[in-house]
């Protein structure tokens, strides 16, 4: 019998290394990528009214409401269903955020009959640790690669498509200790809701990112060899 598709639903704080655990898993397991904050970046782009308003709460380190990340999540979804059985399956990055989201989130998996093979990991830092990355990161606009900058470095090159390296935005010391006072208000009561059902899987995120690959594919295929 055929596996339902694999569901991952990443979860963590700003400079958690979750951007970094996607591409390892797509490239390991061939699941699609759904990710809240690259859908809102590339809807911004469209210039209408919703596109200008999401660019001026995210550009200040804000939190656009569930209804429009909905919205996206749902077109995407259809289009990911319309691929049939190529259909392996999704990561989402971030999401869901407010508790509303986790709700339509499962509503919207037992929709499409996604909700047989669902993995929700959380993966853990201190806040000190985020901000300390965060200072360090820099994102390449082409093919969306994070990198650390060490303090030795000074490097404006994407090592991996040779892209020119930005600092977004939304990465200042000010929006991250913004969006991590946003996570403890907000996304712990997501955290406490899964964790209370039991669903919820609690990955070292200090470790290092070989270990944290290593700890959620673990994970993943605990179940499946069962």
């Amino acid at each position: 019998m055929e596996k339902s598709p694999l569901i991952l639903i990443l979860l963590g704080k700003s400079g958690s290394g979750k951007g970094t655990q996607v591409n390892l898993l797509k490239d390991k397991l061939g699941l699609d990528f759904l990710g809240t904050g690259a859908l809102l970046r590339e809807r911004k782009k469209i210039g209408d009214f919703s596109a200008n308003k999401i660019a001026e709460v995210i550009d200040k380190g804000g939190i656009v409401p569930p209804p429009v990340v909905f919205k996206l999540w749902m077109d995407k979804f259809e289009a990911f269903k319309n691929k049939g059985d190529e259909f392996k399956g999704v990561i989402l990055d971030g999401s869901p955020r407010k508790l509303l989201e986790a709700k339509l989130l499962d509503d919207s998996l037992g929709w499409f009959n996604w909700d047989k093979r669902v993995k929700i990991l959380l993966i853990d830092i201190s806040d000190e640790e985020a901000i300390n990355r965060i200072a360090k990161r820099k994102i390449c606009p082409k093919c969306g690669n994070i990198a650390i900058i060490s303090d030795s470095e000074d490097s404006n090159k994407c090592s991996v498509c040779g892209g020119e390296l930005i600092i977004r935005p939304e990465d200042t010391v000010e929006g991250t200790q913004k969006r991590l006072e946003w996570f403890r208000e907000e996304v712990v009561e997501t955290v406490n809701h899964y964790e209370s059902m039991g669903r919820l899987i609690k990955i070292n995120g200090e470790q290092s990112v070989e270990n944290v690959f290593n700890d959620i594919m673990k994970e993943i295929e605990k179940d499946d060899n069962n």
